[in-house]
């Protein structure tokens, strides 16, 4: 039986949830970078939670993930893509991104992102045509240009 993904709106009681869910995921990737602690990951996440464009990602009706698809000026970001950890290697993100990228490629507009130095997501990314422009000590900084 094929599992069924959409998207939905976040609300405030999904916050919480959605932290662990970060904190689960990103710890040890960001605690690598000297990144990690409970009030900074709090605060950066608070940031772009309540941001327009956050959406949770649900599986069979179920919460999952969340992912931010924002548009600013002349690109969209994509920011906080975050999956429970038991669907990683899954193909889900991939679905998932697919969908995101076609949804920016009816925009004509680039897509920009960040990923910690190290992790496993910049395979992926790379894979679905970003490039990496740069990178600091702690995040690559990528680009995937509208497909025609």
């Amino acid at each position: 039986m094929t599992e069924l993904w959409s998207f939905g709106p976040v609300a405030e009681a999904d916050f919480e949830p959605l932290l662990a869910l970060r904190t689960d995921v990103m710890r040890a990737h960001l605690g690598r970078v000297g990144r990690y602690t409970p009030e900074r990951s709090r605060q950066m996440f608070r940031k772009h939670f309540d941001e327009a464009g956050t959406r949770l990602i649900l599986q069979d009706g179920v919460r999952v993930g969340c992912v931010g698809f924002r548009r600013h000026g002349d690109e969209i970001r994509i920011d906080s893509f975050y999956l429970e950890r038991r669907l990683h290697g899954s193909g889900l993100g991939t679905k998932i991104l697919k969908a995101l990228l076609a949804e920016a490629d009816a925009t004509g507009l680039p897509v920009r992102l960040e990923v910690l130095n190290g992790s496993p997501a910049d395979r992926l990314y790379l894979r679905h045509g970003f490039v990496k422009l740069r990178e600091d000590g702690i995040e690559g900084f990528y680009e995937r240009l509208p497909s025609s």
